[in-house]
Parts: structure tokens; sequence; C-alpha cells
């Protein structure tokens, strides 16, 4: 009983933390201790976006990193202003597929989500395409780029 309120609690105050946990793991996450590790980057940072956590992001972000969006380009201070001031605040990015691949030290995570955000004050629940690419520097994953295409059948 006390487990299901907990559960409930979570799930309520934490929406990205219920809809990242429903995502059955992938064979390479299974198998491969490095996909592992960066879809579970891909999928905290979907949290940290949610809670705008600005120092975990301006961590994880490099400091020469690009965020494509439907309408505009941002460098990495932009994006962090974005989320800092609540122009988009993302709600819950429910992850529908997630993949992860390698070149060298560079790993390029590929997903399908259906991202639930307001954007200016308006309600914007899209489908995309999310493509993100970390590079490992001085042994930490940085993510230098995070590009939204918008899909045109939900997901």
């Amino acid at each position: 009983m006390i487990k299901t309120i907990i559960l409930a609690i979570v799930a309520t105050t934490s929406p990205v933390i219920a809809a990242a946990q429903t995502v059955p793991a992938t064979a390479a996450e299974r198998t491969d201790p490095r996909a592992a590790e960066l879809i579970a980057l891909s999928r905290q940072k979907w949290r940290w976006m949610a809670d705008r956590n600005i120092d975990a992001l301006s961590r994880l972000f490099d400091e020469k990193a690009i965020f494509v969006h439907m309408s505009r380009t941002m460098t990495q201070p932009q994006e962090l202003e974005v989320i800092r001031s609540g122009n988009i605040e993302y709600r819950r990015a429910d992850i529908k597929e997630i993949s992860a691949r390698f070149i060298g030290d560079t790993a390029i995570v590929a997903s399908r989500i259906d991202l639930h955000a307001v954007v200016r004050g308006q309600v914007a629940d899209n489908p995309f395409s999310v493509t993100e690419t970390y590079v490992k520097t001085g042994g930490d994953w940085k993510l230098a780029a995070l590009a939204f295409s918008k899909r045109s059948t939900p997901n």
C-alpha cells in the first residue's frame, strides 16, 4: 500500500521519470554497457530539462553545443536561458524508441518521442524524432548537439 502511494506521488510529481521508465530496455542496452550509459544519460537529460536543473544541464551541455529546434538554432547559453526563463517548459518526454550508436568517442542517440511542453505560454504536444550527439571529453560525456525534427505522423 505505501509502495503504491509512493509510486503515485512520484508519477504525478515527476512525469518524465514515469515516462522514461515505461520504455523497455533495448537489446543494445542489455548487451552494450556504453549504449546503456548513453541511453540512461539521455533519459536523465529529459528529467533535468523538465525540472529546470540548469546546474546539471550546464555540466552536460558542452559550451560549444548547438540546439536545433523547429523554429531556430541556439547556442548553449541561449538554450539554458530558454529553459531557465520558462520560455519553453519541458513537461514530459514519452520515449517511444531509443538507440545509441558509436563512432570512436562520439555517441549518437536517436529517439522517437512525444514531447509535452509549454512554449511561450501555449501547450505544445508534438511527436519528434530527436538526435543527440555526445562526445567523450576528459572521461565525461558532453552533449554537443541536440536536434528536434517534428514528425508528420504521431509515434
